[in-house]
């Protein structure tokens, strides 16, 4: 509904849709992926499906396997498990947030397949994604970023009686080994 004051948060839509072109570019528009989804029956979950198709759309990649793991590693792990037996070319793990995509590449270590697949993840957190950028275990982890200080900040706003946006869409970056240091990169 429309009942509150002001929503704060990132484009899921439009963090899926750059982080679709981004690996058509890594791939070079061809490939075979698996995508990892948050929950679906979750608004986050949907967008970045939706997101991701529309920025993959138009080129050769083929989604090989698809699975709900409902934003935990462990299911991540077991749904990966499920694909490595099904599939022996796997290009790309594309998961809707970085515990999927990292319990996906420990699914693909165990079965000695982690150096043929790229992993790509959503949140970039400090204490995960942005570590498994670093860690060379991701290719890139897209910001969804927190909002912490901008809550703050326009809740004392409403407090002290200012007017506030009703929407304040947050910008997000992306992660890779190029750009971790400099603090990430301004998706468009």
């Amino acid at each position: 509904g429309n009942q509150y004051t002001c929503f704060i948060g990132a484009d899921n839509k439009k963090i899926g849709k750059s982080a679709g072109k981004w690996i058509a570019e890594l791939l070079g528009g061809k490939g075979k992926v698996v995508e990892l989804k948050g929950l679906m029956t979750s608004t986050p979950g949907q967008d970045r499906h939706t997101g991701f198709r529309n920025g993959i759309k138009g080129t050769d990649i083929e989604i090989i396997f698809e699975a709900d793991m409902k934003w935990l590693e462990p299911n991540a792990r077991k749904e990966m498990e499920s694909a490595l037996a099904r599939f022996d070319d796997i290009d790309l793990v594309y998961a809707h947030n970085d515990p999927g995509a990292h319990g996906a590449y420990l699914a693909a270590k165990a079965a000695g397949r982690e150096k043929d697949i790229k992993f790509v993840g959503i949140d970039g957190l400090a204490q995960e994604g942005q570590i498994y950028v670093k860690q060379g275990i991701l290719e890139a982890s897209f910001e969804y970023p927190t909002g912490g200080k901008e809550a703050i900040e326009v809740a004392l706003d409403i407090l002290n009686g200012k007017d506030v946006a009703k929407e304040i869409t947050l910008a997000s970056r992306v992660f890779t080994k190029d750009n971790i240091e400099q603090g990430g990169q301004l998706l468009p």
